[in-house]
This record gives structure tokens, sequence and C-alpha cells, in this order.
């Protein structure tokens, strides 16, 4: 795909710093990391702005269908990388090492205009460091959580990244204090989704009544979650149809693995089966099309925020990982719920840990089933919050990218 015309316009000049290497002829190279479907998604987005500010453009990494369908050559699937917590991480480590020791070399013979390592911090800012050092541009897409995690952390992940690209209006400040570039380009989803879901449109695409009530279960997207959180989800379910007359439950399946665990806890539930659908994905129509939303805690928060349903946010964490961080002090907020710590306000009821038992999720949903009043305030609440994170995401992280890539010293939005 190189022209093999000369050497490369101004805007992908030769590497800065000690590890620069002699400028390559042909089209611009990115070069993108992301892990699980979220940031599979966010890479797409990237991918298809960069190609229209660099038509000629070439892109490869690790990503999943998203990006390919965007036309970025995957050298590892984004399911490599979806593993969390600490005593999940650690059965993984060794393949994990290999993989990025492997990756990382790939990169850097590859010579990219610049490396864009989207979320998985614990993966991609040890690849962004090592190639930073070596000479090449690094931008680290999806800030870490240092508004909850030890803020010093911003320190540090400025010696991996060139900038950070964050997702919510309250990370580059904490950047700033540590004299790392970061800045704040908005959500996506925020993009994606309309200010005014039209729950009509989804109850038809989903074949549910119009008049019906309707609770939505999304028990995760990893098999690890659907193991803790699969059956006191449904077992919650089952309690709130016995008070609620002609519930109907659906219960998005983010894959066939999942669909498949989720289908062995349905067999054992005493849901009767008119009751309740099973799905493959459609997780955000789900959203949309019900009534109350019950959830695990992480992205899909946002996404059931943007539908502007009301939620109850559970939680489980193996019990290693959480003697450890409970332990350690690790973790300096008592809000998780995005759209409770956006809003800086207890908007959604979390039940974490040993608090997310059937019989808790179960009130805590019965209690917006019964309260009309607290729900159309809400989302007044979440309407503001969703305009605030509208801000051409995909787009502003592109000129961003483009921006650090020419060199420029100002001129991308903030």
């Amino acid at each position: 795909m190189a022209s093999g015309t000369g050497e490369r316009p101004a805007s992908a000049s030769a590497f800065p710093g000690p590890g620069s290497r002699v400028p390559r002829p042909g089209p611009p190279r990115f070069a993108l990391c992301a892990g699980e479907a979220s940031g599979d998604l966010l890479g797409a987005g990237l991918v298809e702005q960069l190609r229209a500010r660099f038509p000629d453009a070439q892109f490869a990494g690790i990503g999943g269908d998203a990006m390919r369908a965007a036309g970025f050559e995957a050298w590892h699937d984004a399911q490599a990388l979806a593993v969390m917590g600490f005593a999940e991480v650690l059965a993984h480590l060794p393949r994990l090492l290999k993989l990025r020791r492997g990756f990382r070399r790939q990169v850097l013979d590859w010579r990219p205009d610049a490396f864009i390592g989207i979320d998985a911090p614990d993966f991609n800012l040890g690849v962004e460091k090592w190639l930073k050092r070596r000479g090449v541009r690094t931008v680290h897409y999806v800030s870490p959580s240092v508004w909850a995690w030890r803020e010093k952390r911003a320190e540090k992940i400025g010696l991996s990244a060139d900038r950070v690209l964050c997702l919510f209006p309250m990370e580059p400040p904490i950047y700033a204090r540590h004299g790392v570039d970061a800045r704040f380009v908005g959500h996506p989803l925020a993009d994606a989704m309309p200010l005014e879901p039209d729950r009509g449109a989804a109850r038809t695409q989903l074949d549910l009544p119009a008049d019906a009530p309707v609770l939505a279960v999304l028990p995760g997207s990893r098999l690890g979650e659907i193991s803790r959180l699969g059956a006191p989800f449904l077992e919650a379910a089952a309690k709130v149809a016995v008070e609620v007359p002609g519930l109907q439950v659906v219960v998005p399946a983010a894959n066939a693995a999942c669909r498949q665990a989720i289908e062995a806890l349905l067999s054992r539930s005493p849901i009767p089966a008119s009751r309740f659908r099973l799905l493959d994905g459609q997780a955000r129509t789900a959203m949309v099309a019900a009534d109350v939303v019950l959830l695990a805690s992480g992205t899909a928060t946002l996404e059931a925020m943007l539908a502007k349903r009301p939620m109850v946010v559970g939680y489980r964490i193996a019990p290693l990982t959480h003697a450890i961080v409970k332990g350690m002090g690790m973790l300096k907020v008592d809000r998780y719920a995005l759209p409770n710590v956006l809003a800086g306000a207890d908007l959604a009821p979390e039940l974490m840990q040993d608090d997310c038992t059937p019989d808790r999720l179960a009130d805590a949903v019965l209690g917006w089933f019964r309260d009309p009043a607290s729900v159309a305030a809400l989302q007044a609440r979440y309407r503001e919050i969703h305009e605030t994170l509208r801000r051409d995401a995909s787009a502003r992280a592109a000129a961003a990218i483009a921006e650090l890539v020419a060199g420029a010293s100002a001129g991308a939005p903030r």
C-alpha cells in the first residue's frame, strides 16, 4: 500500500526525541490496541475519523470485529485482552506478557506515525511506555479512573502517553495538576444515542407488548461476571415478577458463550418461560425498551443513563480481588456507577459485593416501578449529563491525534 514516491508529508514527519529514526516513505500508519467490545467500538469510530483526515492511512494492531469492518488489520483479536481483576489477571499473566512482548516489537518494526492504546491500561500503558522510549508518538484513549484510584497515577501515565484522550470532563484537570497533556473529547456513546430514546420503537423491534412492564437484566459481558451475578440477578427478577403483574424480563447475551451460561441459569429460574426473553446482543435496545434496568457496574451503566432509564447497579468481584482492594485501601471513592460519579449524587442504587443479594436487588428495582415521579425527575438529570458528554468524540479524538502527529502546539479542541 505504500506509494514509494518520496518522503512522507509533514503530517507524518520523523519521530521526535532520542529514539527518532529515519522517516519512512508512504502513507501514514496508525497502530491501535483495543481490548473488549467497548474498546473495539471506540477504535472503529477513531479509525473512520482518522481515515477521513488521512484517506490513504493504514491501520493495524489489536482489535475486534467493529474495527475490522472499518478497515483495520487485526494482528490479534481484542478478546485476547478481555481479562479483569487481580485474581483473574494472575491466571493469564504469562500469556499476556508474551503477547505484549511480541506485539510491541511488531508495532515498532511496522514504524507507525502513532500508537493509540484504547483503554486496557494494564496492557497498553506498558506498550506505550516501551514505544515512547523508542521514539514512537503515543496516545492513550480512555483515561484510567484516576478520579477513583490513586491520583498520582496520572503522572506515571504521562510517562507512557504523549497525550491522553479523556471521555469525561472531570479528568483533564487531574492530569493538568501532574503536567500531563490530556484532552476531554466527549463520549462516543453520547454521540450515538439520541437525547430522546424511542421506547415504542425498541419494543416493536424486540416484539414486546407496548403497555407491559419490562425489566432488562444485564449480568455482564464476561463469563466471570455471569457466574457471580447471573444467579442473584435472575432470582431478583423472579421476585420482582411476583410483585409486578405481567412483567416481561429481557436478558441480552453479549456472545454465544454468555448465552449458553445464561440459558443454564434461566433453566433453573422460577420465572415462567413466557415472561422472559433471551436476546443475542441488542443490549442497548433492551435498555431503551425497559422500564427499569438491573445491570452490572461498568460501561453499561452509562448506556442505561443515556437511554434515560432508571437502573439498579450490582457487582461482585472475585473474593481475593476484593480482599486485596479493601485491605490495601486502594479505592478512593464511595460511588461506582458512572451516572452517580458524573452527577456527584446517588442517582442509581448501588449494591456491591455482600450487598448484592436477590432480596436487596429486588427491593431496589421495585422502588423504581412504584415511584414514577422519581423516574421523571431522574430522566431530566440524565439528559443534562448526556448533553455534557455529547461532543462528537471520535472526530475530536482524531483531531487531537492528527495534531500530535503533525507536531503542532495548538489547534485541537479541548
